[in-house]
């Protein structure tokens, strides 16, 4: 007989339901994950510490604008990291051929901020993945662009405008987009040399859209879009907006009987599909008050992270083009600045747009201002810059607590701690000693006859030099100068400097690095207190604080006071590295017994000279206001000035302590490159397989790149150099001087035979560690052996620190 099967009896219904529920619970979960962050909230004025009353001030400022007929209308908005503080719609958007109400989430044609809202922000992306070097020339991606003399532009010019290129080549040239438009480009003949002259060009920011393309292999909508807005959830972001977002677009101008609504207006942009690097982009105002907090909070986002902190400092740091302020894509102090808030620190980086479109971002007062007007419609004749920088001024003054500074990248255990602190607060921009001087009216050296030592790093937070100060205070007389290594204007690069006369003032200055490295009696004869005021960089060998220590001897032999005008150590006051000089080891390139990296500033190594060495001398510090010791020199607010021809930068200047070990060695730290202490080499370094030893070693914070250079002069000049390429990928943990263990390690272990490393001694300085390095040891044990001499000079420098 055959047994029937028995019926199937499914779970309960409810159970169903449950289950239902339990997989889309974990659904939405996975999906919050992926999800970009949400954008960023609105906040109190109250809790924002930022004046309520502001809105009284801008209202009839904008209300008078559009009355006058400068714009249809316009979206204001202020923020700080911690939300939106003010968000408010004025006028309308369209007016022609019918009224359309402006709101906040009207859609604006951003014209010239496309330049560093998408072309700069994705060249340093691809900076940062090392896919392409500021330093890259413009011919290496479009070989034709070489002609006529064009062969040295680079993308930092690009960036900068310094190119030489003209503001814009004919709209004919686009007849056929990107296509006809290269070879015109390519033909083009630079108004200057490279980096020479500002002059703002489109073509510019034409070219570096294009490089993005060729080298993401992505046109820059596409890439923009992946890499940039999507991440963000800058929703609204991007070129060529579809259809839903063209409908709240504002209104600009006619083109061919039409009116443009959510297509760009820029004519060359138009030509080339509506994706080009210097404009083209479309954006909201809520949309950019992300990507303001996301470079307040140095290149994050919620959990995401678009740029580093390191890449934030370099994109948005000063160069000084002719006069003219700019950074990577953004404009600082130019001619352009119209809109920037009078107010602003400067730090501040901002740009603007042809149809009324600004942005302004001041790290130091922690607030952006963005301004949308539209200008263009419906005659194309308005004027919105003025109405933007008044309402950015109007931002400023409401502050009414102290901002903190962008938050602080630093380096070592002990520095990220204490910027943890609550104490952690900006109470003003960093004024130096002189600074400070001046406040007090010179009180220091009123009635005195002063000599000074100083190059030309030696100026004020307003740029003006020491020299000019002194020399125009009418309490003190400036009689002479005296100047370092490299002269009174830090340009010379050779064994010995001469006496010479300031042109300025007509006065004598005397060297303190040729015949004699410190005055003579005659010449303090003639003064009654020596003033010093130069940058240093924070290393043992650095010889400008060698030069304050003999002048400092030569003061007290000659019954002279001495006064230093502080400045803050650029690559923090904290972290300490390497061993100490050994006794009997002094020189000029180590006249004090400190560590490879001491933490110092100037001031604090003059007290410490002072007191260990018995000196019988006045000395008066003049110090900073507002540094801090976890600071390093971009949280400052202060101008990155070259201290010496070969110390170009603060990343140069954080590699120096441990890459510049190598100096007296036969190897190249990079002099004759536009890169000293990023790169080193040798011709008989063999490039990939002593970047597989360093980075298999694993240094803190740090990679290495392989690469060939050939330095134009110094050593191996005309000689092809195969070597490395230091990039510092998180500036909290690097740690220099393990970098330069790590490489001299690599060296002798690879080319023990070939490299003479006796010289390496010249400015380590210590005996133990040297012959630890070079026996072999284990790069741990030989840091290691380092760690009492460090613990056993943080307590002794305790007494001298100011700050």
């Amino acid at each position: 007989m055959t047994r029937q099967a028995s019926p199937q009896i499914g779970p309960p219904f409810f159970l169903l339901l449950l289950a239902a529920a339990f997989i889309g619970v974990i659904t939405a979960i996975d999906r919050a994950a992926d999800a970009p962050p949400r954008g960023p909230h609105r906040i109190s004025c109250e809790k924002a510490h930022m004046d309520s009353a502001m809105g009284s001030y801008i209202d009839p400022l904008v209300a008078a604008s559009i009355a006058r007929g400068d714009m249809s209308g316009c979206v204001v908005l202020i923020g700080r990291r911690d939300g939106i503080v003010f968000e408010r719609a004025y006028g309308n958007r369209r007016v022609e051929p019918n009224k359309e109400p402006m709101t906040v989430d009207t859609l604006f044609d951003m014209a010239s901020l496309t330049k560093p809202l998408a072309t700069a922000t994705s060249v340093m992306i691809l900076l940062e993945r090392g896919q392409l070097r500021l330093r890259d020339k413009v011919s290496k991606f479009f070989p034709e662009f070489a002609a006529h003399g064009k062969g040295e532009v680079t993308i930092e010019n690009l960036l900068t405008h310094s190119s030489g290129l003209v503001p814009d080549n004919p709209l004919s040239d686009y007849s056929n987009g990107w296509k006809s438009a290269l070879p015109k480009i390519c033909d083009l003949h630079p108004l200057s040399e490279p980096g020479a002259k500002f002059k703002y060009s489109d073509i510019n920011f034409i070219l570096l859209g294009k490089i993005v393309e060729k080298v993401s292999g992505k046109p820059e909508n596409e890439f923009v879009k992946q890499e940039i807005y999507s991440k963000l959830g800058m929703r609204d972001t991007g070129y060529l907006p579809a259809e839903k977002l063209q409908a709240r677009a504002e209104t600009t101008e006619k083109r061919d009987g039409k009116w443009l609504k959510g297509e760009v207006h820029d004519p060359r942009a138009a030509k080339m599909g509506g994706v080009a690097g210097h404009a083209g982009l479309f954006s909201t105002a809520h949309d950019l008050a992300i990507y303001g907090q996301m470079m307040l909070q140095d290149g994050c986002y919620g959990d995401v992270r678009i740029l580093s902190p390191a890449t934030v400092h370099e994109m948005t740091r000063a160069r000084d083009i002719g006069g003219q302020l700019r950074a990577l894509g953004w404009d600082k102090q130019s001619v352009y600045s119209r809109n920037r808030g009078e107010l602003m620190r400067n730090c501040a980086f901002g740009h603007g747009g042809f149809t009324g479109t600004s942005m302004w971002i001041d790290p130091q007062l922690d607030l952006y201002v963005i301004f949308l007007g539209d200008r263009l419609h419906p005659d194309g004749v308005g004027e919105v810059n003025d109405l933007a920088g008044r309402i950015g001024t109007i931002a400023c003054a409401a502050i009414r607590d102290v901002a903190p500074t962008s938050s602080i990248q630093a380096v070592g255990l002990p520095v990220a701690a204490a910027r943890k602190s609550a104490a952690w607060i900006d109470k003003s921009r960093v004024r130096l000693g002189i600074d400070v001087l001046q406040d007090e009216e010179f009180k220091s050296l009123a009635g005195k006859r002063v000599g000074l030592i100083t190059n030309q790093t030696g100026v004020d937070s307003e740029g003006v030099s020491t020299i000019d100060r002194l020399f125009t205070a009418k309490n003190v007389k400036l009689v002479e100068l005296f100047s370092p290594e490299h002269g009174i204007r830090g340009a010379l690069d050779q064994p010995n400097i001469t006496d010479t006369k300031d042109q300025e003032t007509g006065l004598p200055v005397y060297s303190l690095f040729g015949k004699s490295r410190k005055p003579s009696k005659e010449q303090l004869a003639k003064i009654d207190a020596l003033v010093f005021d130069i940058q240093d960089v924070g290393a043992r060998f650095y010889t400008y604080p060698s030069t304050m220590c003999l002048a400092m001897e030569a003061a007290a032999e000659a019954g002279k006071e001495f006064c230093v005008l502080d400045r803050p150590n650029p690559i923090d006051g904290v972290t300490i590295e390497g061993p100490l000089l050994d006794a009997g080891r002094q020189s000029f390139v180590g006249h004090q017994r400190l560590p490879v990296r001491h933490g110092m500033t100037v001031g604090e190594l003059a007290r410490m000279y002072a007191k260990e060495h018995k000196l019988n001398v006045k000395l008066t510090v003049v110090p900073t206001e507002g540094w801090h010791r976890e600071m390093l020199l971009y949280d400052t607010g202060l101008d990155w000035l070259n201290p010496s021809p070969n110390m170009r930068s603060l990343t140069a200047a954080l590699l120096y302590p441990g890459v510049g070990l190598l100096e007296f060695t036969n190897v190249s730290v990079g002099r004759g490159t536009d890169a000293p202490f990023e790169v080193m080499g040798a011709p008989w370094i063999h490039e990939h397989e002593l970047a597989d030893l360093v980075n298999a070693a694993n240094p803190p914070g740090v990679r290495v790149v392989p690469l060939c250079f050939t330095p134009t002069s110094s050593k191996f000049a005309g000689q092809k150099c195969h070597g490395l390429n230091f990039i510092i990928t998180d500036w909290d943990k690097f740690r220099s001087f393990d970098l330069g263990v790590v490489v001299a390690h690599a060296l002798n272990k690879l080319y023990g035979e070939k490299w003479h490393h006796e010289k390496y001694m010249t400015l380590l300085g210590n005996e133990e560690t040297y012959q630890r390095i070079f026996a072999g040891d284990q790069v741990a044990d030989i840091l290691k052996s380092v760690d009492d001499q460090v613990k056993q000079f943080r307590e002794r420098r305790k007494p001298f620190l100011l700050y």
